[in-house]
């Protein structure tokens, strides 16, 4: 067994995991006093030291670890006493009772095969948590984008009232100086209460995502949360290799095969013999009809065991049942990897992609602008085509909304290839 994955290892491991996480929350909770808006990192580790379904995978690898003790140790030694109803007589005396204590051995190599495939499964389930807690990270990162994507759209509604709202008041005073249609009225009186129901629907909507955000980090559904103000897009290049070098759920089915390969062995040397050596005390009376020599002296018997494994079958079973377990656990990482790559490629394609969308929006957005403010011009002096203003408005707020979900899903897909690479945050 690689010494990585021994039981001294694999505490070294946990440490070093621990340590880096304490240091990391120590910095967020300084720089946390500099800034008032808290950063997605530190609501990912309060997620990590909080999340109940995180510490039960964190407790299934400390069990784990426990096992490791017991399968290293002997079997306990067997103690009896026999006491002679109709005591048997003997040259020296009668044989009144007697203790035997006996202690098993397995065969060379036994105990330490059974460490390894017990400090190889404690690597899987410490991998398994990792995995648990990249996932967590995940979605603590979706959930967060997802909010800051609410509260952009909560302030594009918004301010779309407002402009709703203005162009309304002109809209009434050209009517009622004869300017306008009363049609025109009418139609910018559609638009804001389709606006006002958005916006109580966005509300609506976003105590569901607060909430679904405090259950990740176990706490308050309603405890509001303070998100930063901008988003930073950049394409980022991510290195392929590490997806199968860095992966927890890789290196879980890795211990596990090596685990099968130690089972096997294991089976092998159970398979073998089990020495025994015991001892063997037993009280003689004297006797009193003559005195030969030794009389009433107590016997002491050495004595050696030895266990015979001739009933195959139970152990010709556990050596198949462990080569379809290694097997098995071949497949399962061979489909891992190829719906890690294909993960991969998806997400990646999807940061590309919603860069391209994005800079498309920014442009739109820009265009619509110019577009709108010489339309608007031109009705506050003609009065006329109130209704292509008006659409021209709900196109500008169509891309403000679409890039503002480019932006969120770019983050999204990146936090995703973060996850799969394992990258650490």
């Amino acid at each position: 067994m690689k010494n990585k994955l021994g039981y001294i290892n694999v505490l070294d491991k946990i440490f070093i995991e621990w340590l880096s996480i304490s240091l990391i929350s120590i910095f967020c909770l300084l720089t946390s006093n500099i800034i008032n808006a808290q950063s997605l990192l530190e609501y990912q580790n309060q997620a990590a030291n909080q999340n109940p379904g995180l510490q039960a995978k964190y407790k299934a690898f400390e069990a784990a670890l426990e096992r490791i003790p017991q399968v290293k140790s002997l079997p306990d030694p067997n103690f009896s006493f026999g006491y002679f109803i109709s005591p048997v007589e003997t040259r020296v005396g009668p044989q009144r009772a007697r203790f035997s204590l006996t202690q098993m051995f397995p065969w060379f190599g036994t105990l330490k095969a059974s460490g390894d495939e017990a400090a190889l499964n404690a690597e899987a389930q410490y991998q398994s948590f990792l995995e648990a807690r990249n996932k967590l990270y995940y979605q603590v990162a979706e959930s967060y984008y997802q909010l800051l994507e609410l509260e952009r759209w909560l302030e594009l509604e918004e301010d779309n009232i407002k402009v709703l709202e203005s162009y309304k008041s002109i809209s009434t005073s050209k009517f009622e100086n004869g300017e306008t249609p009363m049609a025109d009225v009418l139609r910018v009186d559609i638009l804001l209460k389709d606006a006002e129901t958005n916006l109580e629907i966005l509300q609506h909507k976003r105590r569901v995502l607060l909430t679904r955000f405090n259950k990740l980090l176990n706490r308050d559904e309603l405890t509001e949360i303070i998100l930063e103000e901008s988003l930073n897009v950049l394409e980022i290049d991510f290195n392929k290799d590490s997806l199968i070098s860095n992966n927890p759920s890789l290196h879980q089915l890795n211990a596990l095969i090596d685990a099968s390969k130690k089972q096997q062995e294991l089976v092998e040397k159970q398979g073998l013999p089990k020495l025994g050596v015991g001892l063997d005390y037993v009280l003689v009376g004297e006797r009193s009809d003559l005195a030969p020599p030794d009389n009433g002296k107590d016997a002491l018997m050495p004595m050696l065991t030895v266990g015979l494994p001739i009933f195959r079958n139970k152990y010709n079973a556990a050596q198949k049942e462990a080569q379809l377990k290694q097997e098995q656990f071949i497949l399962q990482k061979e489909e891992q990897v190829n719906r890690l790559i294909t993960d991969f490629e998806m997400a990646d394609f999807d940061q590309k992609k919603q860069l391209r969308i994005l800079r498309l929006y920014e442009q739109q957005i820009t265009e619509t602008e110019q577009v709108l403010s010489l339309m608007f011009s031109a009705y506050s002096n003609s009065g006329e085509n109130f209704d292509e203003v008006l659409r021209m408005k709900m196109q500008l707020l169509k891309y403000q909304k679409l890039k503002a979900t480019a932006q969120v899903n770019h983050h999204i897909s990146v936090a995703k290839l973060n996850y799969l690479t394992a990258k650490k945050h």
